[in-house]
């Protein structure tokens, strides 16, 4: 039997990023153990054919939530990454870091050492940006970030940005840099016209190295422990069952959904429901699978009336022609996810950072990649990225294979349906701007008929989909928070050589897509495992825009659209 000194369980978005750096010491002998296959496939490598291992049960758990009570008893669809590089795998590769204010709220809620200036040298340390290294962005790092394509290839692109600013709303050339809020490009993990996914970025350029090793298709059923010590793992491989033992850490980066499923089947939770899934209790923290939460979005779309939209290239020999481009050359629209400009705006006054995000796209289409409409059209997804909503997770029985209990309890909370109301309010008033003139169309949805409180309540819980950010069910937090799983160094409470280390440590949800964040956090969860001297903080001002708390804008004040 071998013996480890790090036993990784999850290869995805922070799985990657531990096996990199904790086996860069030759003395630290590391296993990875990943569920699902490898990542080699066109589709996932291809940026613009990310809806096709979404829906592939190769790369894709595929999990659904229970009937939400908020939203009528809809089950909404809950996509995870299968396979080296998790969900960075599969996910829209939009490279968004949050805002600086994000993670204040954590250093707040316990997690101290995790403050904005805390976490930017680790953000820094990750990323080569396109553009090169400045105070906010990384030059070095193993995981590229580009600036998109070409926002002149659809004028589209740019007068969402245009019309952002006649609504009264910054212009932003960074909103990872030093201004998140306001209107500009988007940020993308593709580097040479290829997913940066962390698969690619962190573990090709050392699944070589002799301390480190990596089994694929190997499913975690539970955590050895020696009293309250972790001393290695059990798992499945093709049916036959293994288990390695670990002389210093076992570190669970298996997602929001499955780390604290691993915990709960290895007897570490709630007693009551590890009881009604047959599992003996080993040691109680009643928030393992608690304070989960997700980012919600909607589709608002228009017919444009310019013919410049991208709906023409959704037809089966336009991809055919888009995908040959691509093997040729990695170029073209092949290259991008579409999402070329974004948005992050405040609902309201009294805000001091942006709790709305939008992704520009110019075709009116289905997350499937076909279109929606007949002749041309645009979209924009959004939605509220601060949901005081609260959900959990939890096993209902003791077997690995089987799907876990997922609740959101989405749109539960008052101040997130007001919330809504407002994002839809502003999301008119934006494309009604002089800008967009020469292109919208007629509302296709939510439609002009959708108007007051109660039917944009509606109309919401009717179309409302997950954005794919869980996070939050083994929270970081002080040990007097039963809430809380982790300690602020990543260590479950109460045990030894155990930690916790992805999403799922999130406090809260920062605003944006998390993938960034989660990278961040394994950078510097990797210095806390090794025991060596964290980075120095950054020296960044935090301050909230001016005039925050009476202007919902640049230059004007709270008002209702």
């Amino acid at each position: 039997m071998e013996q480890y000194d790090y036993i990784v369980v999850g290869a995805g978005s922070a799985g990657c990023v531990l096996a990199n750096r904790l086996s860069a010491d030759s003395t630290n002998r590391v296993l990875l153990l990943e569920a699902g296959g490898s990542d080699k496939s066109i589709f996932v490598q291809m940026p613009t054919a990310l809806a096709y291992p979404m829906a592939s049960d190769r790369f894709n758990w595929g999990y659904h939530s229970e009937p939400e009570p908020y939203l009528d008893g809809r089950r909404i669809s809950c996509p995870r990454g299968k396979g080296l590089g998790g969900t960075s795998s599969i996910n829209g590769m939009v490279y968004v870091r949050g805002n600086r204010y994000d993670f204040e709220e954590w250093k707040e809620l316990g997690a101290s050492g995790w403050g904005y200036n805390d976490c930017l040298p680790y953000f820094k340390k990750a990323e080569t940006w396109v553009r090169g290294e400045d105070c906010f962005r990384g030059g070095a790092g193993p995981l590229g970030v580009c600036a998109g394509n070409d926002m002149r290839l659809n004028p589209l692109y740019r007068a969402f940005i245009d019309a952002g600013v006649e609504a009264g709303y910054p212009e932003t050339e960074d909103y990872n840099g030093e201004h998140q809020e306001g209107f500009g490009p988007m940020h993308m993990t593709v580097r040479d016209g290829v997913r940066e996914s962390t698969s690619r970025a962190y573990l090709d350029p050392i699944k070589d190295r002799a301390n480190l090793t990596v089994v694929t298709n190997a499913l975690a059923n539970r955590i050895k422990f020696d009293g309250k010590r972790a001393v290695g793992i059990d798992f499945e491989v093709r049916g036959e069952l293994r288990s390695e033992t670990v002389k210093k850490e076992v570190i669970i980066s298996a997602g929001a959904i499955s780390s604290p499923v691993l915990l709960q089947r290895s007897g570490v939770g709630s007693e009551n429901e590890l009881a009604s899934a047959g599992i003996a209790l080993l040691h109680g923290l009643p928030g393992v699978g608690e304070n989960l939460q997700d980012h919600l979005e909607i589709y608002f779309q228009y017919h444009c009336k310019k013919p410049v939209s991208l709906n023409p290239k959704l037809a089966t020999l336009q991809k055919a022609l888009i995908g040959a481009r691509w093997l040729l050359t990695k170029k073209g629209l092949g290259a991008t996810n579409h999402f070329e400009s974004c948005a992050f705006i405040r609902s309201r006054a009294g805000l001091k950072s942006p709790d709305i995000q939008y992704h520009f796209l110019p075709a009116a289409m289905r997350y499937d990649g076909t279109p929606s409409i007949s002749g041309h059209g645009f979209q924009v997804h959004v939605g509220p990225n601060k949901p005081k909503s609260r959900g959990r997770v939890k096993i209902q029985t003791a077997d690995p294979n089987a799907a876990p209990s997922i609740l959101f309890n989405y749109y539960q909370n008052e101040e997130d349906r007001e919330a809504w109301r407002q994002c839809i309010r502003l999301t008119r008033d934006i494309i009604k701007q002089s800008a967009m003139d020469d292109f919208r169309g007629d509302e296709i949805q939510p439609g002009i008929n959708i108007d007051n409180d109660a039917e944009i309540d509606q109309w919401v819980k009717e179309n409302v989909e997950s954005a794919y950010h869980p996070a939050g069910t083994c929270k970081m937090g002080l040990l007097e928070d039963e809430t809380s799983v982790v300690d602020k160094d990543c260590r479950v409470h109460g045990l030894e050589n155990l930690r916790v280390v992805d999403a799922s440590i999130f406090p809260t949800l920062p605003n944006g897509n998390i993938n960034a964040p989660v990278i961040m956090t394994a950078e510097k969860a990797a210095d806390l495992i090794l025991g060596q001297r964290t980075l120095d903080p950054a020296n960044i001002k935090i301050a909230p825009p001016k005039n925050w708390e009476t202007e919902q804008r640049e230059g004007y004040p709270q008002r209702n659209n």
